[in-house]
Formats: C-alpha cells, structure tokens, sequence
C-alpha cells in the first residue's frame, strides 16, 4: 500500500505540473494537441505503473525513488529537466500565439511513434530486472545480452530518443521540437558516463561491449 500510494502521488504530481506547463502557457484549456498529449502520455504510464505494482514491485520502487549519485548524472538530470521545461512552455506559447503550422499526419504519426515507443519501453523494462533510473550497478546485478540487448547495449535510451522527439509534434509545435533536440547529446554524455561506471564495476559489461558492439543505432554508433 505504501509503494501503491507513493506512486500515486507521483503520478498525481506528474500530471498537475505537465498540465501546467502546456495549459497555463496555451492561455487555454481548447489546446487539443495538449489533451492528446496528455492522454498518450499518462494513459499508458498509469497502466504501466499498475502492471509493475502487481508484477514487479521492486522495479517499479527502483524506478519512483531513484536520486542520482555520480555529479555527471545528476547534471544530466538537471539539463534534461530544463529542456522539458522549455518544451512545454514552448508548445503551449505556439499554441498562443499561432507559430506553427503542422500537417494532421504529423501529429497522427508522432502520436503512433509514441505509443509503439512506450510499448518499446515496456519490453525493455520486462528484459531487464536490474533497470533503474540511476546509473548505478546493484547487488546480484548481471549483464543482459538477450532480446533487445543484444542488438544494442542502451536500448532504453534509444527509445526515450523516439518517445522524447515525439512530443513536440503530438503538440503539433515546431519550436518545441527545437527545444527537445538536444536531449540526443544529453543522452550521449548519460551514456558514455554510464558506461565508464558499468565496465569498472559490472562483471562481464566489458566483455559483453565487445559482443555488442553499437550503442544506440545498429551500425551507425
């Protein structure tokens, strides 16, 4: 109950501050593209959440209570978090003022990239037990090489890169997008980052680099 509640609160508090930050910015509630986003976003967290409580409560406390311990993470987190800021701001400002003029089939293909891409994350998160919020190597924690982890080492990043860059065309905002573009770099330093703390301290990360060898796109890097 304590775990239940816990998440409860997060994803109540989640869901007021992204609200706020698209809503309050748009002047008003007729942003459309905001409620889409809104749904697309929450709907499958909440059923995600649910499925973690019953399933795999340990992950899913891994997940709600993680703070970040390496300075190069926690200035990720930081720098992450302003780029959302901005995006939503953003959006919701273009939605003011009228900036952007986005196609309906942007919208209707970045809303399908999104769910496929949560979908994605759900599997990732099904393959491995071990995956948290924070770089960090757990007790018992070993290497996953199989399913999506075998084609590349971080594929988790790689779908929040497709989930992220979703966002600001379901808002249908083009300088959202300017906005959440480089989250890509972000997630290069998070990455090269963790992967100094995985082959220092995680048995067989080093051996498993050599096997798979891209990080986030096959054959490209």
């Amino acid at each position: 109950m304590k775990l239940a509640l816990s998440a409860l609160i997060k994803f109540t508090v989640g869901l007021f501050l992204v609200g706020a930050l698209i809503f309050l910015p748009a002047g008003s509630f007729g942003y459309a593209n905001g409620w889409l986003f809104i749904g697309l976003l929450f709907l499958p967290m909440m059923i995600l959440g649910v499925v973690l409580l019953i399933k795999a409560p340990n992950l899913l406390e891994k997940r709600i209570d993680a703070k970040e311990k390496e300075n190069t993470q926690k200035s990720v987190v930081a720098i992450s978090g302003i780029l959302f800021v901005a995006g939503f701001v953003a959006a919701g400002l273009d939605f003011r003022f009228g900036w952007s003029k986005m196609p309906l089939w942007v919208v209707v293909i970045a809303s399908a990239v999104m769910l496929v891409s949560y979908a994605l994350y759900a599997e990732v998160m099904r393959e491995n037990a071990f995956l948290s919020r924070t770089v960090e190597v757990q007790e018992n924690q070993k290497v996953i090489d199989t399913g999506l982890y075998g084609i590349i080492r971080h594929p988790m990043y790689a779908v929040t890169i497709w989930l992220f860059l979703s966002i600001p065309l379901v808002l249908g905002s083009w300088w959202s997008l300017l906005c959440f573009v480089p989250y890509i770099a972000v997630i290069a330093i998070r990455i090269h980052n963790e992967e100094k703390v995985l082959e220092a301290e995680l048995e067989g990360y080093a051996e498993y680099k050599k096997r798979v060898k891209y990080r986030l796109l096959p054959f490209v890097w």
